[in-house]
C-alpha cells in the first residue's frame, strides 16, 4: 500500500497491547481495582504520547481524533478568551477541521484572517505579521501539509506569536511520528493517534500549563474537564504504545522512507508533462505529491487499484467532493492541474518492492489516460 495518508495500518505491537483493555470494559473513573488498573494504562500512555512531543503529561488531554482536538482547540480557546480578542488568523492550506471551526467562529462574532502561501504551499511568517490585530487572540498554523507535504517555518511562527502574546495552535496531525514535534513552539497542539499507526477514534490535544480553554463537549467532567466522556482506555492505551514505538524508530523511518520519496519523485517526474506538488526539500518524508497534465488523477487512482496499488488524489476527509483540493488551488493552480494531482505516501510496511510496482505501472496508466483524455485531444504527442 502507498496510500498511508488516507490512514495507517494498526503496529501489531500496538494491537498486542490494547486487546486485554478491548475485553476488560474498565472505566478509569471506577474506585475498584479494575478501575485503578485502568487508569493507570490510561496515565501510562498520557506520558508516553506526551513524552513524544517533549511535553509534561498533565498538558495531554485525550479526545477522539484530531477532528475533536481542533474543534476543542479553536471554539474552545476563542470561547474562553473571546475577552481578550475576537481575530483568530489561519491560512488558506489548512486542515477542513480548522477551516470550518473558523467559519463557525466567524459566524458567532469573531474575525478570521486567512493567509496566503507561495506556489510551494508556505506560509510566509510575514504575513503573520501583518495580519495581526490588537485584537489577535489565537493564530492556528498547521505544522505539515496532509496534501503536499509542505513543513511551515513553526519556530518562527511560535516565536512571533509568543513576542506579541498571542496563543499558537499547531495542528501536528500529518507531522508526528515522521518529523520531530516539539511543544516548546506551540501552546496548543493537535495528534492523531492512526497517523502513529495507533487505533482510529483517539487523539489528543496539548494544552500548555496555564492556558484557558472552554471545554466543547459537556458531561462528567473527565480529563480535567476539557473533555467528558468515557475514556477509550484500549484506545488511549494503543495511542501509547504507538508513540513509544515512534519516539524509538522515526528517525530511522523517516530516512527510509525519505529515500522511497526521494526515488519515487525523481522517476515520476521523468514522465512529460509531470511536476511536483509542495516544496521540494523542505516536506514530509513519506509525501510524494505529483500533477499530470491532461488526465484527472481520480482515473489514475482507479487505474492503479485495478493493479493492486492503492494511492489517493489528496485529503480523505474531502475525496467524497468533485472540488479540486483547496490546497492545491490555494498554491495557485488551475482547475484542471488540481485534478490531475495524485498523492503516494509510502509507510511503515511499505517496500522497494511496491516502489518498483508503481514505478513499472505508473507510466503506462498516464499514457492511456492521456490518450483518451479529452483534454489532450486523444493525441499523446501534444506536448
Amino acid at each position: 500500500m502507498l496510500d498511508y495518508i488516507s490512514g495507517c495500518p494498526v503496529d501489531d505491537r500496538v494491537m498486542e497491547a490494547l486487546a486485554p483493555y478491548m475485553k476488560e470494559g474498565s472505566n478509569p473513573s471506577s474506585v475498584h481495582s479494575r478501575g485503578f488498573k485502568a487508569k493507570q494504562a490510561l496515565e501510562e500512555s498520557r506520558a508516553s504520547v506526551a513524552a513524544l512531543i517533549h511535553a509534561e503529561p498533565a498538558e495531554l488531554v485525550f479526545t477522539s481524533g484530531a477532528t475533536e482536538s481542533n474543534n476543542l482547540a479553536l471554539i474552545g480557546y476563542a470561547w474562553r478568551n473571546k475577552g481578550k480578542g475576537n481575530h483568530i488568523i489561519t491560512s488558506t492550506i489548512e486542515h477542513l477541521s480548522v477551516l470550518n471551526p473558523c467559519k463557525f467562529l466567524q459566524k458567532s462574532g469573531f474575525e478570521i484572517s486567512y493567509v496566503p502561501v507561495d506556489r510551494y504551499g508556505v506560509v510566509d511568517p510575514s504575513s503573520i505579521a501583518d495580519s495581526i490585530q490588537e485584537n489577535t487572540v489565537l493564530i492556528s498554523i498547521q505544522h505539515a501539509n496532509n496534501e503536499v507535504g509542505t513543513i511551515q517555518p513553526i519556530a518562527e511562527i511560535g516565536k512571533l506569536a509568543r513576542e506579541n502574546a498571542i496563543a499558537f495552535h499547531m495542528d501536528a496531525t500529518a507531522s508526528i511520528g515522521k518529523i520531530d514535534v516539539n511543544a516548546d513552539y506551540a501552546d496548543l497542539i493537535t495528534l492523531s493517534s492512526n497517523d502513529l499507526y495507533g487505533p482510529q477514534g483517539v487523539g489528543a490535544l496539548y494544552v500548555r500549563k496555564g492556558l484557558k480553554v472552554q471545554p466543547v463537549m459537556l458531561g462528567g467532567g473527565q480529563e480535567k474537564g476539557l473533555r467528558s466522556g468515557t475514556e477509550n482506555v484500549a484506545g488511549i492505551v494503543g495511542f501509547g504504545v504507538a508513540a513509544e514505538i515512534a519516539r524509538n524508530e522515526y528517525i530511522q523511518e523517516a530516512a527510509r522512507l525519505k529515500k522511497m520519496r526521494d526515488t519515487l519523485i525523481g522517476e515520476l517526474l521523468k514522465i512529460e508533462a509531470s511536476y511536483l506538488n509542495g516544496h521540494p526539500a523542505t516536506r514530509l518524508p513519506n509525501n510524494v505529491n505529483v500533477r499530470f497534465s491532461y488526465i484527472e488523477g481520480e482515473s489514475l487512482v482507479l487505474s492503479l487499484d485495478g493493479e493492486g496499488i492503492q494511492a489517493s488524489t489528496g485529503s480523505a476527509c474531502s475525496s467524497k467532493t468533485l472540488q479540486p483540493s483547496h490546497v492545491l488551488m490555494a498554491m495557485g493552480l488551475k482547475h484542471e492541474e488540481a485534478h490531475g494531482s495524485l498523492l503516494i505516501s509510502p509507510g511503515r510496511y511499505s517496500k522497494d518492492e511496491d516502489v518498483e510496482k508503481l514505478l513499472g505501472a505508473l507510466p503506462g496508466a498516464v499514457e492511456r489516460l492521456r490518450m483518451i483524455s479529452p483534454l489532450s485531444g486523444g493525441k499523446n504527442n501534444v506536448f
